[in-house]
């Protein structure tokens, strides 16, 4: 019988897929911001599930909410009505101030809707997206991601998207035309090295599509539900996306996804988009659960006031030789180092502390919203010595 975690995670290596490059460790329970591994050892997670647990791990308000769901009802198509989707869809629709809602079960789902969506509402093909953007590894999703590595090997990928450097409205103006549907952007960009968008530059970006009759999909599948300090990142810039796709926090853990759905693209026609699991009542009231924490405490007023004082920190305290930039915004940090965060990355982890990479030099932090001041400085001062060690 298999019973150790050596054991058990080469049995893991024996069958998983081979997609992902493991760390040489396994978690086995977490709670708010710390993970316990199977030596019983803690640490401090900045890595949160790839950023879903906003609201830490096992938040006490969704473990109840599931609990009670599972034992009445898991799945209910879109097919039949149901109560808790109905309060879900119309909360979350409240807080984003969008109309309407189709709920999935991820990111890259969320995107491939939204693509798909924003081509039947213009009747046009082309999507421009931006260079270091990432959307997904799903073939369309996939087509809007800039990253060679991973388009490479599945070329050719979907006709008709094109690239443009972030933060230049120049030459977004330049590739807009009368076959663009929609422009694909995020309000900062994660997996792509945490680059924020410029001040003005979502109300640009809204502008000219607007004139030229396409449609602007905001990309926060990674920046929902108070990462950035902000409900949604766009809100600090006054700007209403006409397709917002989130997933990740949404849900505290649960998979979910949406695409919200904006005055200008009305009803969709029946039978042009679906899902099975999408909309199940598990996942609404693990959703319901997120938003009432968020919405009854400060925790995303403080997520900006708190990352500002650690990027603060962190400009102040790392050696030059350390590091190029600190970029972020709330409780998105990215550190972009002079040379590769991999080794930064397991040494971090041998201090207790996990983080993420974001392409191949620059090191992401994730806190979750629920950090305490004591799990938050002491990682931030972990990440200082660790660099400030490597110089």
């Amino acid at each position: 019988m298999l019973n150790s975690a050596l054991d058990l995670m080469t049995v893991e290596q024996a069958h998983t897929s081979g997609a992902y490059v493991k760390r040489d460790l396994q978690i086995v329970r977490g709670a708010g911001a710390r993970l316990e591994d199977a030596a019983g050892r803690s640490y401090i997670d900045l890595v949160g599930g790839q950023g879903v647990a906003a609201l830490g791990h096992s938040h006490p308000a969704i473990v109840q909410a599931v609990q009670q769901q599972a034992a009445e009802l898991m799945i209910c198509p879109e097919l039949f009505h149901n109560p808790l989707r109905a309060r879900y869809q119309a909360e979350l629709c409240q807080v984003a101030e969008m109309p309407r809602v189709f709920l999935c079960n991820s990111g890259a789902e969320s995107i491939e809707g939204a693509i798909k969506i924003a081509r039947l509402a213009t009747r046009r093909p082309g999507i421009v997206a931006t260079m270091r953007g990432f959307h997904g590894r799903t073939l369309g999703a996939l087509s809007a991601t800039w990253n060679k590595s991973y388009r490479g090997p599945f070329e050719p990928l979907l006709p008709h998207v094109t690239h443009v450097p972030y933060n230049n409205v120049e030459r977004l103006a330049e590739a807009l035309d009368e076959h663009t549907a929609a422009v694909l952007i995020e309000p900062v960009q994660g997996e792509g090295g945490v680059y924020p968008a410029e001040d003005g530059y979502l109300q640009a970006v809204a502008e000219l599509c607007r004139a030229n009759g396409t449609l602007l999909i905001l990309d926060e599948v990674q920046t929902g539900f108070g990462r950035t300090g902000w409900f949604f990142a766009h809100q600090r810039d006054g700007v209403r996306p006409d397709l917002l796709c989130v997933a990740k926090s949404m849900a505290g853990g649960i998979p979910m996804g949406a695409v919200l759905l904006g005055e200008r693209i009305g009803v969709l026609p029946p039978a042009t988009h679906g899902t099975t699991f999408g909309g199940n009542p598990l996942a609404c009231a693990a959703g319901l659960a997120v938003l009432d924490v968020l919405r009854s405490t400060d925790l995303i007023t403080q997520a900006r006031a708190r990352g500002a004082a650690v990027l603060d920190h962190l400009r102040a305290h790392l050696l030059s030789g350390a590091y190029r930039e600190v970029r972020g915004r709330g409780f998105l940090i990215g550190i972009e180092l002079r040379g590769k965060v991999a080794p930064v990355l397991g040494a971090l982890q041998a201090c207790g502390v996990l983080a993420l990479p974001a392409g191949m030099t620059v090191l992401r932090l994730m806190p979750p919203l629920v950090i305490s001041d004591d799990d938050l400085w002491q990682a931030v001062e972990t990440v200082e010595e660790v660099l400030n060690d490597a110089v």
